[in-house]
């Protein structure tokens, strides 16, 4: 089975749309066409998962990865990150698993 993991790294309004939807898009398709999929989400977007702003884009962003991980995708973000904003308990309780950003990287690319 062939594995694709999309990252997410940037908190811009085209990036997080982007980077969630395509993976929600690559979701619906993943059993028909035998492939794993894999969300990995760090830096300025891992911050975005917490946002409180009320801002509409933001809110779907975190919407939608509330969805895959409904849905039983991977979706992965930094341990130490969360660690240092105290969000992780915040983010495990969504379903979104903390790992060191190496591994998360490294696992996601063999």
């Amino acid at each position: 089975m062939a594995k694709v993991v999309i990252h997410i790294f940037h908190d811009d309004e085209n990036s997080l749309a982007a980077g969630s939807h395509v993976a929600e898009r690559v979701r619906q398709v993943a059993a028909e066409t035998n492939i794993e999929l894999e969300v990995y989400i760090f830096g300025a977007a891992q911050a975005a998962l917490t946002d409180t702003t009320g801002d509409a884009k933001r809110a779907d962003y975190n919407n939608q990865i509330d969805e895959l991980t409904r849905a039983g995708v991977r979706v992965g973000a930094c341990l130490n990150a969360a660690r240092a904003a105290g969000t992780e308990t915040s983010l495990t309780e969504r379903g979104i698993t903390l790992e060191y950003a190496r591994d998360g990287i490294v696992t996601g690319t063999v």
